[in-house]
C-alpha cells in the first residue's frame, strides 16, 4: 500500500503570498534601536568645558602677548624695532580680548620709566601712534572682519597726513614723515590685520558649522538667511 504524497499546498502558499507575515521571524528579529544621541544636559557640559578652556587660552595668550610688549619697551633699542613691536603686538594682543589692545596702547609709555634712555623721537611718537591705535581699537570692535579695512585705513591715513601737513604746521615734526617710519608702523599693521581677518573669518565658519550640527542633532532645520 503507498502512501500518499504530503500536501505542500500551504507550505507553497505561505511562500508564494507576499502579504503573509511571518509573526515568529518577527518576534525573533525586533528592530534594534539606532545609535544614542547625546542628552542636552551632555551637550551643554561638554560646550561649558570648551568655553572655559578658550578662556583659559585667551587669558595665557593675551598676558604672554602684553609681557613680550612690556620687554620691547624695557630693554633697550632703536625706535623702528619700537615701533613695529607696538604696533603688531597691540593688534594681535587684541584677539585675545578687547582690554588687552587697550592695556598695549598704555605699554608704549613704558620705555620713559626705563633705566635706558628712551629712542630719539619717542616722545613724538607715543601720542601720534598711540593716538592712531586707539582710534584703530575703537573700529575694529564696532564690526567684524568687514570692518578691518576702515580700521586699517584710519591708521595709516592719520600718520600719512601727519607726515605729509606734519612738517609744514612745526618744523621740528619730521618723524611722521620719514620713510622708514610710515613703512615700518604700516607694515606692523598689514601684518596684525591680516591675522585678525584670517581668525574672524575661522571663527565665522567654525561656528556656522556648530550651529548646523546642532540642529541636525535637535532635529530641527536651521534657518537660513
Amino acid at each position: 500500500m503507498t502512501t500518499p504524497p504530503p500536501n505542500l499546498s500551504k507550505t507553497d502558499a505561505a511562500r508564494t503570498d507576499p502579504t503573509r507575515v511571518d509573526t515568529a521571524r518577527a518576534d525573533l528579529s525586533p528592530d534594534l534601536p539606532g545609535p544614542a544621541r547625546p542628552s542636552r544636559a551632555a551637550r551643554l557640559r561638554a560646550a561649558r568645558r570648551r568655553a572655559g578652556w578658550l578662556d583659559l587660552a585667551r587669558l595665557v595668550g593675551g598676558w604672554a602677548l602684553l609681557a613680550l610688549l612690556a620687554y620691547f619697551m624695557w630693554t633697550p633699542g632703536d625706535w623702528p624695532v619700537r615701533l613695529l613691536a607696538w604696533v603688531l603686538l597691540v593688534i594681535l594682543a587684541d584677539e585675545f580680548g578687547g582690554w588687552f589692545g587697550y592695556l598695549g596702547v598704555v605699554l608704549g609709555g613704558l620705555a620713559f620709566l626705563s633705566p635706558n634712555a628712551p629712542p630719539a623721537q619717542w616722545s613724538i611718537i607715543v601720542p601720534l601712534v598711540g593716538g592712531a591705535l586707539m582710534a584703530l581699537l575703537l573700529v575694529k570692535h564696532s564690526g567684524g572682519p568687514l570692518v578691518l579695512p576702515f580700521a586699517g585705513l584710519l591708521f595709516a591715513g592719520t600718520l600719512l597726513g601727519v607726515g605729509r601737513f606734519g612738517p609744514k604746521i612745526d618744523p621740528t615734526l619730521t618723524l611722521p614723515a620719514n620713510p622708514e617710519f610710515q613703512r615700518t608702523a604700516i607694515l606692523a599693521l598689514l601684518v596684525g590685520l591680516g591675522f585678525s581677518f584670517v581668525r574672524q573669518v575661522i571663527n565665522i565658519l567654525l561656528k556656522r558649522r556648530a550651529r548646523r550640527r546642532a540642529a541636525r542633532l535637535s532635529g530641527v532645520p536651521e534657518l537660513t538667511t
